[in-house]
């Protein structure tokens, strides 16, 4: 495998033309401050475009991000951009960490350091991590996709073919959000290899049989109603995303606010506004907006023949964070035969590589260490 050196440089003529955008913003009429039930309200979108004409510093974030070591590679003619950390403990056990939409790479930052040495974040050295992020394709710096067809299970061979090329025989996998989908087709598709799965989701639903619903358990119960919340109130971005992505796609590549706005919608007030800039920032500067969208049209569209059957077998752990979905149990023991590990806590959210490090990185070394060996 070919991999070489990568660095973030976005020209400057770029980010002048994305302060020239934001300054002219033509921000959307609605019926009232508080008039919530219909999207995304204005009043925030206006306060984020504020903050990123006048305080946020790509520069900085760019600086940031260029102190990781970062690297490019092309895996069944799709450029690829990773992070690669190796600990400085001699016996780390490689990790392969997985983002989602509207998220990206930069999920995943505050973790690298107490997963790779743990010795300096006063953790156990030998539950050490050599920690692999890499882009999803047609995401940030992997770029746009140029041909059909990348959806979870071709992500996955990509991986063990990232993972392989890199020289681990044997590693551990995590996904969030859309990684959360990916990561266990990696099990399946590497599973020689793969000595086990963590995700924050497990997204394996009701066939609607009413006999599914009986003797369900109060967390189970608990995780329904949130499902059916989400549903009713916030899934139609991914119905359009995986339906007709393009239509939605000509508005957000000519407007930096319309892409803010819809990355919002599922961001919302729950991360920190920087982190929000950041991950919308990358896919303005990267011209990815449409080419990430897509990632839901091609699993949708995914024909039968080509997906795997039967559930997958590699050792799964979930982490349940408060405030988002991870999953009802029995549908997903139904999808997924080794669950061994199902913890749930108190505070993380959506994003806990982001809201809740601490609590993400101490269920990946309980899970993983004994999976080492």
């Amino acid at each position: 495998m070919n991999i070489t050196p990568f660095r973030i440089d976005v020209p400057q003529t770029d980010l002048d033309d994305l302060a020239d955008r934001l300054a002219r913003t033509r921000f959307a009429g609605e019926l009232s401050p508080d008039a919530g039930d219909y999207g995304v309200r204005v009043d925030p979108v206006r306060d984020l475009v504020l903050r990123w004409r006048e305080d946020f510093d790509w520069r900085l974030v760019e600086q940031r991000l260029n102190e990781i070591p970062q690297f490019t590679t092309t895996i069944d003619g799709q450029n690829i951009h990773f992070l690669h950390v190796r600990s400085p403990e001699a016996g780390a056990f490689p990790l392969i960490l997985t983002h989602g939409w509207p998220g990206s790479f930069v999920e995943f930052l505050d973790v690298i350091g107490p997963l790779t040495d743990p010795r300096a974040h006063g953790g156990d050295p030998a539950q050490a991590f050599h920690v692999v992020i890499p882009s999803l394709p047609g995401f940030a710096f992997s770029g746009p996709t140029t041909e059909p067809g990348w959806n979870r299970y071709r992500t996955a061979r990509a991986w063990a073919e990232l993972m392989a090329g890199l020289g681990y025989t044997r590693y551990g996998a995590h996904g969030n959000d859309a990684g959360a989908l990916v990561t266990p087709e990696v099990g399946r598709h590497d599973g020689a290899h793969v000595a086990g799965v963590h995700v924050d989701q497990v997204y394996s639903f009701p066939s609607g049989d009413p006999a599914e619903f009986a003797g369900m358990t109060e967390a189970d119960l608990a995780q329904l109603r949130t499902l059916q919340s989400f549903s009713a109130d916030k899934l139609a971005y991914n119905e359009l995303q995986a339906t007709q992505p393009q239509n939605l796609a000509h508005a957000l590549a000519d407007s930096p606010t319309g892409q803010l706005a819809w990355s919002y919608q599922l961001f919302g007030d729950a991360v920190d506004p920087d982190f929000v800039l950041t991950n919308v920032a990358l896919y303005w500067l990267t011209g990815t907006t449409a080419s990430s969208m897509r990632l839901y049209w091609e699993d949708r569209h995914t024909p039968d023949e080509e997906k795997p059957q039967g559930p997958t077998t590699a050792p799964m752990a979930v982490a349940s964070f408060a405030g988002d979905f991870s999953g009802i149990r029995q549908f997903a023991e139904r999808d997924h035969a080794s669950i061994t590990s199902w913890n749930e806590f108190d505070r993380g959210g959506h994003y806990p590589a982001h809201q809740a490090p601490d609590l993400l990185v101490g269920d990946l070394r309980q899970f993983f260490d004994g999976l080492r060996g």
